[in-house]
């Protein structure tokens, strides 16, 4: 792929994130929005929900790399209630809506790894009790964090699907 700032490091990161994207969507493949929106585990997650939180999560970090951290004040009541929320599917949300959501997301995140000037610029990383204070993340180190977030909830999603249909996204 050719690209204004093209390394092979760039293409490595987007084919990460391309891989783990689609592991996560191939857990909800040929589900109805009904199924998707099912807890069938013990746990508040749903597919949908983490396809939805993923997607937020996604756009929030790559914001983050653009924009610093003003817009994460991730300590804030009203933070947390919308962290919270982006599990939960809402009236009137259906799965096809939600992938769409994820798709734009993705194509944002790709068109910011090819474009970005550097991976090595960095942000200030917001105050909150898992981050070190004055901690800095870089545009790589960001990427390389939504790769396994994206990783872990696909695993959780892994999971949920099993619990549905006995589908398995490996195995």
């Amino acid at each position: 792929m050719t690209t204004t700032h093209g390394s092979q490091e760039r293409v490595d990161i987007a084919g990460q994130l391309a891989k783990q994207r689609g592991f996560l969507r191939y857990t909800v493949q040929g589900l109805t929005d009904e199924q998707a929106s099912s807890r069938p585990t013990p746990s508040e997650l749903c597919l949908a929900g983490i396809i939805k939180h993923v997607a937020r999560v996604e756009k929030r970090w790559t914001g983050f790399i653009v924009n610093g951290s003003a817009g994460m004040n991730v300590m804030s009541p009203e933070s947390m209630q919308e962290h919270a929320a982006s599990f939960q599917v809402q009236p009137g949300e259906t799965l096809a809506g939600l992938l769409d959501a994820y798709d734009e997301v993705a194509r944002e995140t790709d068109k910011l790894v090819y474009e970005l000037e550097s991976l090595d610029v960095s942000q200030s990383l917001p105050d909150a009790p898992w981050f070190e204070p004055g901690s800095r993340w870089t545009a790589r180190q960001v990427f390389l964090h939504i790769i396994g977030e994206t990783a872990q909830h696909s695993g959780h999603a892994d999971i949920i699907r099993e619990a549905i249909d006995g589908a398995k996204t490996m195995g």
